[in-house]
This record gives C-alpha cells, sequence and structure tokens, in this order.
C-alpha cells in the first residue's frame, strides 16, 4: 500500500517515541520499587527532607524562650578495632589457610602424608549488631546542640541581611527620589527607603539560604552565619519572609503599585535569576547589574508614580558603576571564586573582564552628558563629573593594559567613592522645577 510522506514521518515519530519508552521504561519501575521498599521499611518517615536533596534543610525549635537548633555534625574520631568500652560488639570469622592441591605423579615415589587436622574455631561467627537505642545514642552523639541568645540576633540579622549592601541600596534609592522632579514628601521619603531596605534584606537572606555549601568554601563567605551554623536555615527562611512580605506590602499599599512591582521583581532577579546563574554562566554579572539598577528607578517612581527618561537614566548610572566596581573586586577575588565554582568572568574571561569594566566606567561620562538632554540636570553637570569621570576612566584603563592586583585594588577603591560623589554632584546639578508647574502642584 502507498504511504504518503507524513505517513511516513508519523512512523518515524512514533518509533523515537517507543524507543524512549523502552530506554525510560525499566528506569521507572525501578525508581518506583524502591519508593515502595522505603515505605515498607520505615513506615513513619516516608518521604520526608531526609530523601529529597533540594529540601534537606535543619530546623530550629525554640524551648523554654530560648532557641535551640541543630548544627552540623561533630567530627567522630575512627574507632579502633578493639575497642571493649563500645557498645557495638565486632567479631570476626576465622578461616583457616586453604593450602594448594599437589598433582599426585605417583604412589610409590612420594610418601604419604600425615592426615591434617582441621583447626576450627571456638568462636561463633556473626554480623555487627545494634540495638535501636544504640543507633539513636550514637547518632544523638553526632550532633551537637547549639544555643541562640537573643542578645546575638541583632548582630545575625544585620550580616544575614548584608547590611552594608543594603545601606548602598536605601542611599540609592533616596538619591532616585531626591531626583524626581516633585515637592518633596518626607513621609513617603521614609516609607519608600524602608520598603526598599526590607526587600534588600529578604533578597541578601534568600541568597545566603541557597549558596551555604558555597560559601563555605571560600574565604570571603566562610563566616557567614548560616556557614557557621549560627542560625538554622529555616530560621533564615523566616527572616526572608518577615522582611520580604511588609517591604512589598509597604511599597505597594503605602507608596504606590508600580513601586512594589519593581520591589517584588528585584527579589525574583536577585534569587531566581543572578543566584542560579552564578554558577551557570558569565552573564551572571550583567543579570547582577540589572538588580542594582532597580532601585535609584523605584526611588523616582514613589516620588512620581510613573517610569520616566530621568528615572532610566539614574538606573543607567548604577548599571555601568557596577561593571569597574565588581570586576575589580572579583579580579583580586578569582581564587576565592573558583574555589566556589562560580563562573564569573575574571574567572573564565580575563581579559573580557578588563575590557567590559573599560567600556563602562568610559560610559559614565556619556550618560552625565545625557542628563541635561533629558531635562534632569543643568548643563554644569557634565563639566563638574568630569574631573571623577577622567580619573575612574584612567584607573580602568590602567586595569586594563597591566592586569595586575594593585591596578585592581585602585579601581575598586575609586569606586567606592565615585558612586557617591556622581549622586551628589547629581543632585546639586538638579534642574529646577518651572513656576507654571510648580503652582499646578
Amino acid at each position: 500500500m502507498y504511504k504518503t510522506q507524513c505517513s511516513r514521518l508519523r512512523g518515524l515519530f512514533g518509533i523515537s517515541i517507543k524507543q524512549k519508552l523502552v530506554e525510560y521504561g525499566p528506569r521507572c519501575k525501578q525508581t518506583a520499587r524502591g519508593l515502595i521498599l522505603m515505605r515498607r521499611r520505615a513506615p513513619p518517615h516516608w518521604i520526608t527532607y531526609q530523601h529529597l536533596n533540594f529540601l534537606k534543610r535543619q530546623y530550629v525549635s525554640k524551648n523554654l524562650g530560648e532557641l535551640h537548633q541543630r548544627a552540623a555534625p561533630k567530627q567522630v574520631a575512627v574507632l579502633a578495632d578493639v575497642d571493649e568500652s563500645n557498645i557495638d560488639e565486632r567479631r570476626v570469622q576465622r578461616i583457616s589457610t586453604i593450602k594448594p592441591a599437589v598433582e599426585d605423579v605417583s604412589t610409590s615415589e612420594v610418601a604419604p602424608e600425615a592426615p591434617v587436622t582441621e583447626t576450627t574455631s571456638d568462636e561463633t561467627p556473626h554480623v555487627q549488631v545494634e540495638t535501636d537505642e544504640a543507633r539513636e545514642a550514637r547518632l544523638d552523639r553526632q550532633w551537637k546542640q547549639l544555643k541562640v541568645e537573643a542578645a546575638d540576633l541583632p548582630d545575625i540579622y544585620a550580616r544575614l541581611a548584608k547590611i552594608k549592601l543594603t545601606a548602598l541600596v536605601v542611599t540609592t534609592a533616596a538619591a532616585g527620589y531626591a531626583m524626581a522632579p516633585v515637592p518633596f514628601d518626607p513621609t513617603i521619603f521614609f516609607v519608600a527607603c524602608l520598603g526598599t531596605g526590607l526587600a534588600s534584606s529578604a533578597a541578601n537572606s534568600i541568597n545566603q539560604y541557597f549558596e551555604v555549601p558555597f560559601d563555605s568554601n571560600m574565604n570571603r563567605t566562610k563566616n557567614r552565619p548560616l556557614v557557621r551554623g549560627q542560625i538554622s536555615p529555616l530560621h533564615a527562611v523566616t527572616f526572608a519572609l518577615a522582611c520580604g512580605v511588609p517591604g512589598v506590602a509597604l511599597l505597594t499599599c503605602a507608596v504606590n503599585p508600580l513601586t512594589g512591582f519593581l520591589g517584588a521583581l528585584n527579589i525574583v532577579l536577585y534569587t531566581c535569576c543572578y543566584t542560579p546563574l552564578k554558577r551557570l554562566t558569565i552573564a551572571n554579572t550583567w543579570a547582577g547589574a540589572v538588580v542594582g539598577a532597580i532601585p535609584p528607578v523605584m526611588g523616582w517612581t514613589a516620588a512620581t508614580g510613573c517610569l520616566d527618561p530621568g528615572a532610566l537614566l539614574l538606573g543607567g548610572f548604577l548599571y555601568s558603576w557596577q561593571f569597574p566596581h565588581f570586576n575589580a573586586l572579583s579580579w583580586n577575588l578569582r581564587e576565592d571564586y573558583s574555589r566556589g565554582g562560580y563562573r564569573m568572568m575574571s574567572v573564565t574571561h580575563p581579559a573580557m573582564c578588563r575590557r567590559v569594566a573599560l567600556r563602562h566606567s568610559a560610559a559614565l561620562a556619556g550618560l552625565t552628558a545625557a542628563a541635561p538632554a533629558l531635562g534632569v540636570t543643568t548643563w554644569t553637570f557634565p563639566l563638574v563629573s568630569l574631573p571623577i569621570n577622567a580619573y575612574i576612566t584612567l584607573l580602568a584603563f590602567r586595569f586594563y593594559r597591566r592586569g595586575d592586583r594593585t591596578s585592581a585594588r585602585k579601581l575598586f577603591f575609586c569606586s567606592l567613592w565615585h558612586l557617591p560623589m556622581l549622586l551628589l554632584l547629581a543632585l546639586t546639578c538638579k534642574k529646577p522645577r518651572d513656576s507654571s508647574e510648580a503652582s499646578a502642584s
């Protein structure tokens, strides 16, 4: 019977599906059989956090007003072969030596050997036996109980929220609010800064929650609270929710829905995009730059309620500034990032790392020239900011040419004071509002 091309294609497609089912069928059947056996062996446990690697976290409990938690297991000394103090018995079955068989050539030439007597051991061979009580005691010895003092919680929360980074985020949001061409409202300004700070604290806490195994391998992050076991992961997630939900609610209800949407978007981008991309591709640096560029936009939208070109310009300042800042920082931390398994430009593409830092340092001067054209500042702003822009571009050029630790360190420290100075100059050169707009408002 004649078959059309479509029927041939359908036949090939069916054959490929059948091959896939034949290939994955036994594997799925084996997985199902394993789950059934696990259910029969330990019905009370069933599928718990012990069997799901992604949800394998520790817990915290509260007894008599004090917080207790399970921390990392203690190192148990290796047991000797004979240890009478140990509960577990160790018995070894003795097996007699097996002699090789000798070929019988002739009965007349070889003298008869003496009968071999088998040596038997009086010990009864058996496997290692461990009672349930002994097993529970052994497992309990492997865990140490940590007591979390209430007086230590503020410091732990501050490090969990990365208080210095959160302060920088709030400062840029405040600068965006101050640059907006509207009357200054202290209440909205305070609520916007508070909501932005809470959202940043939530994002930083969730970031540390996911990166505990990798932070423990880096000298820069090995003293974080979750790595040291000062606080349990469940406690950290609770703190993140206690910061993130009220923060986004404040920005949405007390400020405006657009600012609340940007705050929630920033949390999602930081935790669900930037954090996993750090171990996949160097595009994480560009994703992190977008996250850092949103706070000044949030400050502008908190004041005006809309996205204007001025808001995007302030976001562009933060976007370009982060490349010389972070690339110079990561250059001297290449060993740490490589040990932690992070794919940073400084580790995988060192030439691109220096080139991108120089490119965006020069872009800062172009953005300052665009500020008066968009009506955000006066024409004096590009002139007064030219020296600091030229200086950071010079340091970026030296970093591009030399690529050593000294040039990277100088560029990093320059970026620390360059951003506050740039925002302060923009605020002093802010374009005044027209009299007609002021009377209408």
